[in-house]
């Protein structure tokens, strides 16, 4: 039988991605086995359905956006590749230093080896796999293949202006239940979160245990949020008289865009909460860099945009995030020093990490077990992430592999700014402006951070991705 977008069977997808996007930062951002689990086979079983009602026009969507999907598809390959026995000779010449590793295990060199002595065994002693930790490497990849799926589905099911709209409109609201949540633990002073009863330190983390990653997931719905607004914005007409502007005031007022400011302001104060140093920085610098870029993109503006921009600004960081805590960021930016953390030292010893696993990669998902090799005396604590995206991903997936992955954002802002351009649908524009204020705000926030180790937060990031490429999709209007 054959749907079409608009039939109950063919809305059910969409609906359900929508309820799969609320659910994901709920359990601790699905940062826990059996969380990602679910994501898992909720993806698949989505990706199925996505691609059964629009069996149609299946192979239009794929081939408009073919060099996306090619480089995810390559990137999918690679992580395949990584986990399949090969020969040692072959091993040898791809990936000497994990040899060394499979030899040092196998004549029991140490306790640190020992851990990767059940890679060794694979049946037969003299196959290996180019991953030091294959198991982690094999999760690793189930998750990719949840992400490409959503990615797929956004492209697929968010075939219409009014579908994206809704698709904004939800990010917000789950960006303002997040925030809302996340506020009133701190101003309710409790001690313990309502959601699986963790410890609060005095920072709002929402239903996340890590601050930085509740502090990038509202980042990002903040983005959508401003991008939905400057739709409307650049919607209206201009008002030269009294009536039009009157007219102009009980249309945001009528159609919800008061209602989208205020959860905006929710938000941004929820991010303050967060006490997050880069989660504040990548936001307001994003929406500082697409805003002023937008006034040379846009030619025909309203003064309503220039407003938002200014507000955003005046409104939410000197009245409203300073009744809440910007002070306490502040501070905490100015009393941070190279002595005090020991980030630098973790990317500093990671180097010689990349440097044997700067063409193959240690394995997806590795890092933490390989790391400890590598550290020196002076960190004390366990890192099980780089605290940098950039550089785990290529310790990990290798530099070939890492670049192939990071040109789809590269991509996709780059869509972006063509549709803030040269779209007369404001709403695509305003769908752009807000993807690569999103995509901006988490190239800065991994440089320091790991928020794409986050299911829930790499999740929203892809569907993102997938509607900055929609917004430059002539066929939508």
């Amino acid at each position: 039988m054959k749907y079409t977008k608009n039939s109950p069977q063919g809305k059910a997808p969409f609906f359900c991605l929508l309820a799969l996007l609320f659910w994901l930062p709920i359990p601790l951002a699905s940062n826990r086995p059996w969380a990602w689990g679910l994501m898992n086979i909720a993806c698949y079983f989505l990706l199925f359905a996505s691609v059964y009602v629009n069996a149609g026009n299946l192979k239009q969507v794929l081939l408009k956006h073919k060099i996306p999907l090619t480089l995810l598809f390559l990137f999918f390959v690679y992580s395949v590749i990584q986990i399949i026995p090969m020969p040692l000779w072959l091993l040898q010449y791809l990936s000497p230093e994990a040899v060394s590793l499979y030899n040092a295990s196998y004549s029991g060199a140490s306790a640190f080896d020992k851990a990767f002595e059940h890679m060794y065994t694979l049946g037969n002693a003299h196959y290996a796999t180019l991953s030091i930790d294959s198991a982690q490497s094999t999760i690793s990849l189930y998750k990719t293949i949840s992400y490409i799926s959503l990615f797929v589905c956004t492209l697929l099911l968010c075939n219409s202006a009014q579908r994206i709209r809704t698709m904004l409109l939800a990010v917000v609201v789950i960006g303002v239940f997040q925030a809302t949540y996340g506020a009133l633990e701190i101003l309710f002073r409790l001690d313990n979160s309502l959601v699986f009863g963790l410890p609060i330190r005095g920072m709002a983390t929402g239903t996340f245990v890590y601050k930085n990653h509740y502090a990038n997931y509202l980042m990002l719905c903040l983005s959508m949020g401003v991008g939905f607004l400057v739709s409307t914005l650049l919607a209206q007409k201009s008002a030269s008289r009294t009536t039009q502007k009157l007219r102009n005031f009980l249309e945001t007022l009528l159609h919800g865009k008061a209602l989208v400011r205020i959860a905006l302001a929710i938000m941004v104060i929820a991010l303050v909460m967060s006490r997050s140093r880069m989660g504040n920085t990548a936001f307001f610098v994003s929406m500082s860099v697409v805003g002023l870029l937008s006034l040379f993109l846009i030619k025909k503006r309203t003064k309503g945009l220039s407003i938002l921009i200014i507000s955003m600004f005046i409104i939410d960081m000197f009245i409203l995030s300073a009744w809440f805590g910007l002070d306490k960021v502040k501070t905490r930016l100015e009393q941070t020093s190279l002595s005090q953390e020991t980030r630098d030292e973790v990317i500093r010893d990671s180097i010689p990490l990349l440097q044997d696993f700067a063409l193959t990669g240690s394995g997806m998902g590795s890092f933490y077990g390989i790391f400890p090799k590598y550290q020196g005396e002076e960190i004390k604590a366990f890192y099980d992430h780089a605290h940098n995206d950039y550089l785990q991903f290529a310790v990990e997936a290798g530099i070939p592999a890492t670049i192939l992955l990071f040109m789809v954002p590269l991509l996709s802002a780059v869509s972006c700014i063509k549709a803030i351009r040269q779209r007369r649908n404001t709403l695509m524009k305003g769908t752009a402006f807000g993807c690569l204020m999103a995509i901006i705000g988490m190239a800065i926030h991994i440089s320091v951070d790991f928020p794409l180790q986050a299911p829930a937060n790499t999740a929203l990031s892809m569907v993102i991705l997938a509607l900055g490429f929609q917004a430059n999709n002539r066929a939508m209007r």
